[in-house]
């Protein structure tokens, strides 16, 4: 693994994953995916300078490197390794996502993180356990400003590899994060408190100042500096795959936050990058920087204070 060289806006931690999206249009194939892919990419289009921290198998294909580069992600921290790229099937089924792990690559660990490494700040997005507590507390060493999406640590897998969202938060973890983005019913896994505005609440407790649930077509919440906001929904032209909504909405929440923009701001650019993604299959739909502010500033205004 080389080490990224300048300062970054962003980091992005996790796996990459190959992906094969199941849905009622297009004969399945296998799709880059994964929370640095989606993050990473949204983060890029709104101008943000980003770097990946990885890991993948020899089976990882040399044309999603190209790709990934010529779209202006630095690849100086992905490590190519013995252990098999992760892979995950995903298929939807009454818009519910249903996910099973074929394979998971190593895991990424604090030497991982170069103590050299320049960014404005890191988000972690591990997708099946592949960062420790460890690995949270070197990323909020490397940089002031750590966001966390839970999902890769409320999951369980049986032996098949089929998903179980049944693992509470490891809470002390959060006294390393300033920025908590988790879907609805993650946080309430993760909290083990059903009521969200309640498990955001508690959250915020353990450290985080800001706390963003993600709703789907519903929208989002925002608890900052206890105050609490509703941003309603961008609304895509039409929705072709949901995968990596989420992601793409901290990345590009993300690329605005270290701007220096108020957080109501930045979530209404996350809602609306998060709906160009789902116009597509896998990282195939970002929208323009301009497209996505459009639909951002129809959402900033429709923010209400609670």
């Amino acid at each position: 693994m080389m080490e990224a060289t300048g300062m970054f806006d962003l980091a992005v931690i996790g796996h990459y994953t190959i992906d094969r999206i199941i849905t009622g249009g297009a004969k399945p194939k296998p799709t880059l995916g994964g929370s640095p892919t989606y993050t990473s990419l949204a983060a890029r289009k709104m101008g943000a300078k980003v770097t990946v921290i990885s890991k993948v198998g020899k089976d990882f294909p040399d044309e999603y490197i190209v790709w990934l580069s010529r779209n202006g992600i630095d690849l100086t921290g992905l490590a190519r390794v013995d252990t098999p790229t992760t892979r995950f099937i995903s298929k939807y089924e009454n818009e519910e996502r249903v996910l099973q792990l074929k394979s998971v690559c190593s895991p990424i660990l604090p030497e991982d993180i170069s103590a050299g490494l320049k960014t404005k700040c890191i988000h972690l997005g591990p997708v099946a356990r592949e960062i420790s507590a460890e690995t949270v507390s070197q990323a909020a060493q490397i940089t002031e400003v750590v966001s966390l999406d839970p999902q890769g640590f409320v999951r369980r897998f049986d032996r098949e590899g089929n998903v179980l969202d049944q693992e509470r938060l490891d809470v002390t973890m959060l006294r390393h994060i300033d920025i908590l983005k988790a879907s609805e019913r993650e946080l309430k896994i993760a909290m083990g408190i059903d009521d969200l505005w309640k498990a955001a609440e508690a959250a915020s407790q353990f450290g985080p100042r800001i706390i963003i649930v993600t709703k789907g077509v519903k929208g989002a919440l925002m608890l900052h500096s206890n105050v609490r906001y509703e941003i309603p929904a961008c609304k895509p032209r039409l929705v072709v795959d949901p995968t990596g909504a989420g992601d793409a909405f901290i990345g590009a929440f993300m690329a605005e936050y270290v701007r220096g923009k108020d957080p109501c701001w930045c979530v209404a650019v996350g809602s609306a990058a998060s709906s160009f993604v789902v116009e597509g299959i896998g990282p195939s739909s970002f929208g323009s920087k301009d497209d996505v502010l459009k639909r951002a500033e129809r959402t900033f205004q429709s923010i209400k204070k609670l």
